[in-house]
Parts: structure tokens; sequence; C-alpha cells
């Protein structure tokens, strides 16, 4: 409170001088100015209420004597009413002006002198011709008789302008000149809230004309884009699209809002990724080639600052898999070449994994799961690939389409074939890519065993609890294991669980005994909401796994939360560990069981 009485003192003047001469806004300086300050002056507005909220009637016309002159002011500049929240937080300021119980003559004329500035704002939007006559004449018009209507011609007319404008190409008898374009979207700034502005937002956006350079405002960017991201507008995707292409800078903090909202809550199921990302309408808009590659190459960026956390793995997947959604409803065949998107894949590659395994019969699923990992292996271990990017560029490719490591994880446990040496390299490379070739195949033993284990007891009419803890757990007469070999013995076990027809008797048994940190709790919960999610989307007939995994994950998630409170901490998640992302054959612990940071690090 006093920090704010502070800041707003030292404000005071400054406002007050500004206003003055705003008080005659009649030349085209006049009303730039006005427009460029109308964010800030808003923020002083704010501070304002803050102040006066907390004093009566009396000690603010004691402390602030020309307050009187500044409000009255703000409320007849039709600019500052008709930007954004400005109108709201005037009105709150004057309601802290009125004395419910006035003791004397003067109180009673500040009340009434008070009431009538209120009135005056709340018939300003009428836009009465003598209120929006400044506006009119700066854009060239001639303002005629009242008309309830006037804004709403008045901007279909610029709109019709426009697109007759980008229609005639170089007929300049009949084009709007690029200065007009320009201070139009310059005066459009503090207006772009506004519903009946809206199709003239559009239209700016969308219009190209012939000149070398943008020829709007940057700030009417920055403007379009922050009302857009809090919901305050409402535009059609093309418009989204035009407006992130031309300016580079609001499709950054667009993808810099999304993560802030992935990381904001304890924890976000993939439903509430696949939400967060369709709303910001960014999957849609990938579907251009540039758009794609920024936001692509952002995601990487946060890949590498929280060292592969699976939260941001996840996000990756489901932003890829959206991507797909979009661009198979907007057209059939590609408009752009698959090399356009993933430039540093091969393209043969791209082909495979783009097929969605719901469109692949089941029983062809092994046969591709084996192509996807004879690729990936020759181009990772082979030297004369290295056109491809190497291993990194392969591992970040595959986690776009991480729905087959899923995949290939659940067919080990199920599958009676021979092909288990292919798949488990797929999954020991998907968990681990920084591994050299020893490494990864001492992985693939350890799986191989815990594998023949599983297998073992997968149709026994008997199972316990202890047999199936001993899959995931140390043997004391043995080495210990790495952590990448006992997180994916876990997904082995798991997926066992859930298809094995004598593993739903012991599932909850066996997962307390495997779970004892919170930190192998979470990573259970994250692959029963993935698996539930997978098998939506492919509409896999699984009933009583299906209802296993729902139980499971509802226990689970139960249990997490009711320690937090035990804890009495609203969120008791590990912080990530960060290392330098200035290169991408940074080596990454992909199966350390990190999190997102808890707020977005640039």
């Amino acid at each position: 409170m006093a920090q704010d009485s502070v800041d707003f003192s030292s404000h005071y003047q400054f406002w007050m001088q500004k206003l003055s001469v705003w008080e005659h806004a009649s030349t085209l300086e006049t009303q730039q100015d006005t427009c460029l300050h109308l964010p800030r002056f808003q923020e002083f507005l704010r501070q304002m209420y803050e102040v006066l909220k907390e004093l009566n009637s009396s000690t603010i016309i004691e402390r602030f004597p020309t307050i009187g002159q500044l409000l009255a002011k703000t409320c007849w500049n039709p600019f500052i009413l008709a930007f954004d929240e400005s109108q709201k937080i005037l009105i709150w300021c004057l309601c802290c002006l009125i004395n419910k119980e006035p003791q004397n003559s003067e109180e009673s004329k500040l009340n009434s002198w008070t009431r009538g500035l209120l009135s005056q704002i709340l018939s300003a939007f009428r836009f009465d011709t003598k209120e929006v006559d400044l506006f009119i004449q700066s854009l060239g018009y001639t303002p005629e008789d009242y008309c309830p209507g006037l804004l709403k011609n008045m901007v279909l007319s610029l709109v019709s302008e426009l697109r007759e404008n980008h229609l005639n190409g170089f007929n300049t008898q009949r084009r709007m000149v690029p200065e007009k374009i320009r201070f139009l979207s310059r005066i459009c700034i503090p207006l772009v809230t506004l519903p009946d502005i809206e199709p003239l937002v559009e239209a700016l956006l969308t219009y190209h004309g012939h000149e070398t350079q943008e020829v709007l405002w940057p700030e009417f960017f920055d403007a379009v884009n922050e009302a857009f991201l809090l919901k305050k507008i409402s535009l059609p995707t093309s418009a989204v699209v035009c407006l992130w292409l031309r300016h580079l800078p609001s499709l950054e903090k667009a993808t810099l809002h999304l993560f802030e909202k992935l990381i904001s809550s304890e924890r976000n199921f993939l439903r509430r990724i696949e939400y967060f990302l369709k709303d910001s309408l960014l999957p849609e808009a990938a579907c251009h080639p540039a758009i794609f590659r920024i936001v692509d190459e952002m995601f990487r960026y946060v890949l590498l600052e929280t060292d592969g956390a699976p939260e941001v793995l996840a996000a990756i997947q489901v932003f890829t898999q959206c991507f797909v959604e979009a661009l198979e409803k907007k057209n059939k065949q590609l408009k752009f070449t698959l090399k356009t998107y993933f430039p540093y894949a091969s393209p043969s590659l791209v082909m495979v994994l783009l097929q969605h395994p719901k469109e692949i019969p089941q029983e062809l699923w092994l046969q591709t799961l084996k192509h996807i990992s004879e690729m990936l292996r020759e181009i990772v271990e082979d030297q004369t690939h290295r056109s491809y990017g190497g291993p990194f560029e392969c591992w970040f490719l595959f986690i776009h389409f991480g729905g087959w490591a899923d995949i290939a994880a659940e067919q080990l446990v199920m599958s009676e074939t021979e092909s288990s040496e292919a798949l488990l390299w797929l999954l020991a490379f998907s968990y681990s890519p920084r591994d050299g070739s020893l490494q990864r195949a001492q992985t693939m033993v350890e799986l191989k065993a815990a594998l023949i284990h599983l297998k073992k007891l997968f149709r026994s009419p008997t199972l316990s609890a202890k047999d199936l803890q001993a899959v995931a757990a140390e043997s004391p007469d043995r080495d210990p294991r790495p952590a990448l070999c006992q997180q994916l013995s876990r997904r082995l076990l798991l997926n066992f669980l859930l298809w094995a027809p004598g593993g739903h008797a012991i599932a909850w048994e066996v997962i307390t005994l495997v779970a004892p940190t919170d930190e192998i709790t979470h990573e259970i919960i994250g692959f029963l909401d993935q698996t539930l999610y997978r098998w939506d989307h492919l509409c896999e007939e699984a009933p009583r796994s299906r209802k296993l995994a729902r139980e499971l994950l509802a226990e689970l998630h139960a249990s997490s939360t009711s320690q937090l409170k035990m804890l009495g901490t609203g969120s008791a998640r590990p912080r990530c560990s960060r290392g330098p992302a200035d290169s991408q054959a940074q080596s990454l612990n992909v199966s350390s069981p990190t999190v997102l940071p808890q707020k977005n690090q640039q």
C-alpha cells in the first residue's frame, strides 16, 4: 500500500500535464502521443484506485486537491475511455469519491459532481457524433447526422476499402496509400478490444500490399496479440496466422504464454495439455512451416533447459498430434513438403512416423515398429548418415511421435513373436539417446532378462506381488542397476499388470511395493494417464485393462494429493536441473524424473 502511494504521487503531476495537452487532441501528433501512452496511463489509473480505495472522500480531496481536474479531463477523453479496461477502472476511482453520508453542502456538491461524471462515462459509448468527431476526422471522413450505427458503418466502410485495395493491386487510382493504412493501424491500438472494431482489426491483419516494408505499427501487433491471448478479442485462425507471420515477437509471446499455462498447475494430464494446445491455436497455425519451425525450436530450447523433462516430452508429443490432425483437416495432400517441417530428418523416416497407428492394422504394428527401429538404428549408429543430424536430431524427431515407443513397450510384453531385439533397441534409445552403442547394448541385456521373466509369468494362473517385484527391484547378489534400466523395467512391469490375466488382482499391491518415492509415484501416474490417452485415440478395445488403469490412476492421484496436504505445502514437486542450452549436442538424461520449472525461463 505504501509503495503504491509513493508511485502514484510521483507520477501524478506527469499525467496531469499529459491530460492538459491531450484535452485539445486536435492535431495528429497529439493523437499519436495519446495512443502511445495509453497502456502506461491505464496502469496509473490502477495505481490510483489502489490508493483511493483505502481513503475516505475527505482525505482524498485533502491529499490530492486537483484530483477532480484529473478525473474530469480523463472522463472527457474518448481515446482513454475506448482503451481496454480504462472505463471500468475510472468508474472504480470515481466511486471512491462518493460519500455515502455527506455531512455538509461541500460533500453533497462533490457527490453530485461525481455522479455527473459517472453518468458521462456510462453514456459515452453511445458514440454520439460529437464524441467520435475527432476519430472520424483523423480518418478523412466528414461527420453526418447522428446515426446509432455510425461506428459500425464506418468500420465496414474501411474494411471494404482495405479489401478493394488488396484486390486492385497496383491500380493506384483506387488504392489506399500506405501512410493511411499505417495511421489507421496506430489509431486502432486503443480500440482493439471493442467488438465493433474486430472486422477492421482482421482486415488490417490480413491485408497484403505490395510495399517492401511492413506498413502496420509494431504496437498494433502487440496490442492485438495481447488482447487475443487474454481472450479479449475473437479472431479467425487466418487472421491469427497473419499476425504471427508478420510479427514474430507476437508468435514468441504466444508460445511462451502457452508454456506458462502448461506449467502453472501441479500436474497437467494429457487431455488438459491437449485442451491448452488447441485453445492456443498454435497447432493449427503451425500448418504454415514458418510457424511450425519457430514453435518447434522453442520446444527444443525448453527441452534442453529442463534436461528432457517428461512433461515437456508429453507436450511435444501432444502438440505434434494436434498439428497432424490440423494438417489433415486443411488438406489431404500436403501443401508444403515434409522437408519444410522437419529439415534435419530423413524424409522416409518422417513418412513412416507420420502414419497414425489407428490407420494400420494391429497385426502389422510389430512390423512397423521393427521398420522404425531399423531406420533409426542405421542413422544413429552408421557414420555415413550424418546429413540427418546424428542421434540428437533423430531422437528429437522420434519423441514428436512418442506414441510408437509406448506401443513398443506394450508389444514387448504381449507379443509372442521373436522381434524383441528391434523393440528393445527402440525403447532404450527413446529413453536415453545419449548412450553409445555398448551402453545401449547393456541396457538391452538387462531389459531382456526382465522381459523373459515377465513372459514366463504372463500365463501363470497364480501370481504373487513378490514375484513381480523382483523385475523392478534390485538384486542383493549383484551391482545396482542403472536408473534407466530400473525405469524401463517398471514400464514393462506396468504393461504386464494391465494386460496379464492374473495381473489385475495384485496390481495395487505391486505398485505400492515398486513405488517407494514420490518421484516413482509421479512416473507411474504419468504412465497410466498416457496409456489411457493413447487407448482413447486408438479406440482400443480393452475394457478390463482400461477399468484397472482408471482405478489405479484415481487411487494414486488421491494418495499423492493427500500426502501434499499432510505436508502442508501446495507443491512438493522437485525442481528440474538446468544445463547449458547453447548446444544441441548436449547430453540429455531423459531417464531422470525431472519436471518443468515453476516459472518460464527465457
